[in-house]
C-alpha cells in the first residue's frame, strides 16, 4: 500500500482564473496556448471580465461555444479593480471545492504554456503558492521585451521588500500564480487592497501566516498590450504596504483590545527586559521562584538552567509547560494568587504582568506575602511616558498595539513615578532599578532583513544609551528589584 504524504493533493480539483480587462484582442489567443495535456485535466476555468469597455465579454462567452474548456464567463457591472477582480475570483475558487486555482491574465502577457510548471510543486505537496517569476534566469526579462525601466524598478522594488520582509523571493511582481484554495481561506483576503498592490499583501499574507512559497522560471513576453499601473503610484503603495507589515511584526501598529491567548513571546537578548531579569537570578541564590504569568513557560526553563526550582501560574496551561517547569496551576491573576501556589519563595518575576490585571495592587501586595523571609520579587512593566505612546498621545493618536507599551492586553499604564508610588503602598521598597531600551530582538520579528536591520541594531545601541542617560523618556521598560519595606 502507498501511504501519500499529508500535503500531497489526490484527485486533484484545478481551476483557472483568468482575469480580464479590455482583452478582447489577446484573449482568444492566450486561452488557446494552455497546453492540452492541462486542459484534459483542469477542473474549471473563470473568465472574469472587470467591467471592460470593450468586447472582452462578448468574445469570451462566443469562445465559451466553440472550445473543449470547462469555461465560466463572468462581467462585473462596476471594475472591482485588480485586487477587487481576483477577490472574486478567489471566493469563487473556494465556493466551488476547488483544491488550486491558478491566475492568469487575459493580455498573454504570461505564458499559458507552462502553466503546469506552477501546479506542480503545489500537488506534490511542497508549497501552498507558486510564483513564476522572469528574473530567475539571468538576462531572461530583458530578452524577452521588458523596458529597461521596469527591469530596474522591479528588481529595486524587490530588493527592499525582500530586505523588509526576510524572503529571497527572485521578483514580487509577476502576475503569474497558483495558489493552494486552503491557504487562502487562512488569509483575511477582504482587508486586502482592491488596486495592484494586492499581489504584494497577498504575498505578505503567506509570510506571515507560515505558508510555503515557490518560484518556478517563466519566459517574459511584452507585446502591445495596454499598461494600466500607474509605475510611480505603483512603488508607493507597495512599499507603504512592506513597511506597514515590517512595524507590525516589530510590534507597532493598530491591533485589537483583548486578552492575547497565544503564548508570550521569550526576548532572549541580553538588553531585553528577559535578559535583565535573568541576570539578577543568575546572581541569585539558588532557591524557589515563582514566575507568575509564566505563559509556555520559556523563561521559566532558563531559570531552572541556572539552578533555582521554578514553579508558575498564569491564565492558559500552554502547551509544554508542565515539562519546562517543577510546578504549574492554572489560574486568572486578576482574583489573585490561588492557595494551591504555596509561598515561602525566595524570588518571584512578575515579568510583563501587572500591566495585565485590573487591580496590580491587589495582585502585588498577594505576591509579597508569599515571600520567604528575605525574598524578593523581580518585576518588569512597559513605561508610558516612553516617547512612543507619550507622542502618540500628544498628537492624539492613541491606539492599541499588538506589542509593546501600547499592547492590546494592557489595562494599566505606568510610568517611573506612578509605579514607584503603588510599590510603597503595598509595603514594598525598591532594592535596584534598571531600565531597558526597545529591545533588539523586535527587529527580526519580521525576518532578518540585512543592511535594513544592521541600521536598526545601530540606532537601538543609541536608544539604549539614550534609555539610561533619561530613563522616563526613553526607557522602553521599568525593571525592579523589590523588597519588603
Amino acid at each position: 500500500m502507498t501511504v501519500e504524504p499529508a500535503d500531497v493533493i489526490v484527485s486533484p480539483r484545478v481551476g483557472v482564473l483568468v482575469v480580464a480587462y479590455n482583452a478582447a484582442t489577446t484573449l482568444v489567443r492566450t486561452l488557446d496556448r494552455l497546453p492540452a495535456s492541462f486542459r484534459a485535466t483542469v477542473d474549471h476555468v473563470l473568465l472574469s471580465d472587470d467591467a471592460s469597455q470593450d468586447d472582452t465579454y462578448a468574445v469570451g462567452l462566443d469562445y465559451r461555444n466553440t472550445t473543449d474548456l470547462p469555461l465560466t464567463v463572468v462581467r462585473h457591472d462596476k471594475n472591482l479593480g485588480y485586487g477587487g477582480n481576483q477577490k472574486a475570483g478567489y471566493a469563487w475558487a473556494m465556493s466551488h471545492g476547488l483544491d488550486v486555482v491558478v491566475l492568469l491574465h487575459g493580455d498573454g502577457q504570461y505564458a499559458p504554456e507552462v502553466i503546469e510548471d506552477l501546479v506542480s510543486p503545489i500537488l506534490e505537496g511542497r508549497a501552498d503558492a507558486v510564483f513564476g517569476s522572469r528574473m530567475m534566469v539571468r538576462g531572461g526579462a530583458l530578452k524577452g521585451g521588458m523596458p529597461l525601466y521596469k527591469f530596474v524598478g522591479n528588481r529595486i522594488l524587490s530588493t527592499f521588500q525582500n530586505a523588509m520582509t526576510g524572503s529571497r523571493l527572485s521578483e514580487w511582481h509577476s502576475g503569474y500564480r497558483a495558489y493552494r484554495v486552503d491557504a487562502l481561506r487562512d488569509l483575511d483576503l477582504a482587508s486586502y487592497a482592491d488596486a495592484f498592490d494586492f499581489d504584494t499583501e497577498i504575498i505578505l499574507g503567506l509570510i506571515a501566516a507560515g505558508k510555503r512559497i515557490a518560484e518556478v522560471p517563466i519566459p517574459t513576453y511584452y507585446g502591445d498590450e495596454i499598461c494600466y499601473v500607474n509605475g510611480l503610484g505603483y512603488a508607493k503603495d507597495v512599499a507603504k504596504d512592506v513597511i506597514r507589515y515590517r512595524v507590525t511584526r516589530m510590534g507597532f501598529g493598530q491591533g485589537s483590545t483583548g486578552v492575547d491567548p497565544t503564548a508570550y513571546e521569550l526576548k532572549p537578548s541580553v538588553h531585553s527586559s528577559h535578559g535583565r531579569l535573568l541576570a539578577w537570578l543568575a546572581a541569585a541564590p539558588r532557591g524557589e521562584v515563582l514566575d507568575v504569568g509564566c505563559s509556555d513557560g520559556r523563561f521559566g526553563a532558563l531559570v531552572r538552567e541556572q539552578g533555582h526550582r521554578v514553579h508558575g501560574v498564569d491564565l492558559v496551561k500552554h502547551d509544554g509547560v508542565g515539562e519546562r517547569l517543577d510546578g504549574f496551576v492554572e489560574a486568572d491573576l486578576n482574583t489573585g494568587l490561588p492557595r494551591e501556589v504555596g509561598g515561602g519563595f525566595d524570588r518571584v518575576v512578575a515579568g510583563d504582568v501587572l500591566e495585565h490585571v485590573v487591580d496590580p495592587a491587589a495582585l502585588l501586595s498577594d505576591i509579597a506575602a508569599r515571600l520567604a523571609p528575605d525574598g524578593e520579587i523581580l518585576v518588569s512593566v512597559p513605561n508610558f511616558g516612553h516617547w512612543y505612546p507619550r507622542g502618540r498621545t500628544a498628537l492624539g493618536l492613541f491606539d492599541y498595539d499588538t506589542r509593546g507599551p501600547l499592547d492590546q492586553g494592557h489595562v494599566r499604564f505606568f510610568t517611573r513615578r506612578s509605579f514607584e508610588r503603588l510599590v510603597r503602598s503595598c509595603g514594598l521598597r525598591v532594592v535596584e532599578r534598571d531600565v531597558v531600551g526597545v529591545p533588539v530582538d523586535v527587529i527580526e520579528r519580521g525576518g532578518p532583513g540585512g543592511r535594513v536591520a544592521d541600521a536598526v541594531r545601530v540606532a537601538s545601541r543609541a536608544e539604549r544609551a539614550a534609555a539610561h542617560a533619561w530613563p522616563t523618556m526613553f526607557g522602553y521598560q521599568l525593571l525592579y528589584r523589590l523588597a519588603p519595606a
